[in-house]
């Protein structure tokens, strides 16, 4: 089985890519923060050890919960990708069972040498995390660096989330009788599990009672940092609700999208496609989300702070900013490499597609703008629910802060993160459809 999963990984490479990547940047994100939360376990002060446990376990862990999410999502796609592989290798004899240990075994074997390459880039990531506390007076020069079992123990547990997520996409996919027919038509319209409809409603509502503790409760609290404790997570909290009924939210809101689209063919066939195939295009749509929301949502934070801190509380205030900023940093970047590997993955499943299109008169030009105008309407819906996601965490912060619904500042810069979100969709679509275009060429 594992000569098998070996030889058929050489054969999917852009899948196998974007899995590799995920798991490599998730595993060195979610170690760098832990190896903070054990550097607070050697001898160091109390002051020290709170403010090195509250960004190693309390801000990585929320960068944790979407690091695990895109794991999940994105090797979900690359197995459902697979349906006529599977479907063929159960027309020939194989079992339902055998079929998921090959997948589970391709899953491993990505996962292994990813998180194994990743725990290596945690080790220096904490170091330089640290170094950057260090230097910014933030803790002590005589803070040493502890880690080792943090990136190791990190790159077990991306392992057992991959396995788990090929597990679950391999069961699905097994389910029923066998056959070589895409069946993505009924995909398209089939219902979220319910794991999915709990999740979104359980990290929605957490998020929003955050956000309602925030006004009622911390708003009153001496200390002007409470509120943000409360706030700051909401948004994150409440974009990941979303992400987890993306296919379901993609699959209406395309409808509303498609007047924006126009009345030409690639439009049309745009706005079929994003609805026949919400269940792929919505792993680019969840980070999208997530990606907007988290940027929009931790800036203006930063930027209320700025204008509302009272005196006194400069010291804390550089603290604060310096781990927001950080956490920013380091997940926008990576909600925007899934979003550039999924749209590779999703394209390269779609190439015997594009090939027929093309042999069916299609330009290069006109594929790829079909392609584009999916890209719209992805990026289009993700970029407005990450806004209204980032509310959960600007509206109840600035209320806190005494600055009302609306920021009295930067309301410039959802704008600009909006634009640069969808600039980043486009731009992996566009790259992806032309990575595609010269094996169609060579078909035709």
């Amino acid at each position: 089985m594992m000569r098998l999963a070996l030889a058929s990984l050489r054969h999917r490479a852009t899948a196998s890519t974007a899995t590799f990547l995920t798991v490599l940047l998730g595993t060195a994100l979610m170690g760098s923060f832990a190896t903070l939360a054990q550097a607070a376990t050697g001898p160091v002060s109390s002051t020290d050890q709170d403010t090195l446990v509250i960004m190693g376990a309390v801000v990585g862990g929320w960068g944790a919960l979407i690091v695990l999410f895109a794991v999940v999502s994105t090797v979900g796609i690359t197995v459902t990708q697979r349906e006529t592989e599977i479907g063929l290798l159960r027309t020939v004899g194989a079992t339902p069972r055998q079929a998921a240990r090959l997948v589970r075994a391709e899953t491993f074997v990505v996962a292994v040498v990813a998180s194994a390459a990743g725990a290596l880039l945690a080790s220096l990531g904490g170091r330089a995390l640290l170094e950057m506390l260090r230097h910014g007076d933030v803790v002590a020069d005589s803070v040493r660096y502890q880690g080792g079992a943090a990136p190791a123990g990190t790159a077990v547990l991306i392992v057992l989330v991959s396995l788990l997520g090929s597990g679950l996409a391999a069961r699905r996919g097994t389910r029923g009788p066998a056959s070589i027919t895409p069946s993505e038509s009924a995909r398209g319209s089939q219902r979220l599990r319910a794991w999915r409809v709990v999740a979104a409603v359980l990290l929605a509502a957490y998020g929003l009672a955050m956000g309602v503790v925030t006004v009622t409760v911390t708003a009153h609290d001496p200390d002007p940092y409470a509120a943000m404790s409360t706030s700051g997570s909401c948004a994150i909290l409440v974009s990941l609700g979303l992400a987890c009924v993306a296919p379901w939210l993609l699959r209406h809101l395309s409808v509303v999208a498609k007047p924006l689209l126009g009345s030409s063919a690639a439009a049309h066939l745009a706005a079929y496609n994003t609805r026949r195939r919400a269940h792929l295009l919505s792993g680019v749509l969840a980070p999208v989300v997530v990606l907007t929301a988290a940027s929009v949502s931790v800036l203006m934070a930063v930027g209320t702070d700025s204008r509302t801190r009272p005196a006194g509380f400069e010291q804390d205030a550089r603290t604060i900013n310096l781990l927001n900023n950080v956490v920013v940093g380091m997940v926008v970047l990576f909600a925007a490499v899934v979003v550039v590997n999924t749209f590779a993955a999703v394209v390269a499943h779609r190439r015997a597609e594009l090939h027929r299109l093309w042999l069916l008169g299609a330009t290069p030009g006109q594929v790829e703008s079909s392609v584009l105008a999916e890209a719209r309407v992805v990026a289009g819906i993700g970029v407005v629910l990450g806004l209204v996601a980032s509310l959960a965490t600007v509206v109840p912060f600035g209320i806190a802060r005494h600055e009302g619904v609306v920021p009295d500042g930067e309301l410039w810069l959802p704008v600009v993160i909006a634009v640069g979100v969808v600039l980043l969709t486009l731009g992996s679509a566009r790259s992806a459809v032309r990575r595609a275009a010269p094996s169609t060429g060579a078909v035709r």
